[in-house]
């Protein structure tokens, strides 16, 4: 039985009009190469968290991310969802 594969703070780098900048964002997790996980800690996500995440979905082109705040009395109210509408 193979469990799931991840990779931690993978860097994905960030193009501006053809130009690679020198700073790579990182993520959290990569879930099988397929669902970027960020993990928050935190008594309110900021509203610039979601968004966030799109970014990082689009730059590196994946479809799902999922952001999931520990700072909750039930873990289920901490998770939330965000889709990457590819076109």
């Amino acid at each position: 039985m193979r469990g799931l594969q991840f990779k931690r703070q993978q860097s994905v780098p960030i193009p501006y009009k053809g130009i690679r900048l020198g700073t790579d964002l990182r993520l959290d997790l990569l879930v099988e190469d397929k669902v970027i996980v960020d993990l928050k800690a935190k008594e309110d996500l900021s509203t610039i968290d979601k968004p966030k995440l799109l970014t990082y979905l689009r730059l590196s082109s994946k479809h799902l991310g999922l952001i999931i705040n520990f700072h909750v009395d039930v873990l289920r109210d901490g998770i939330f969802r965000v889709v990457n509408n590819l076109k």
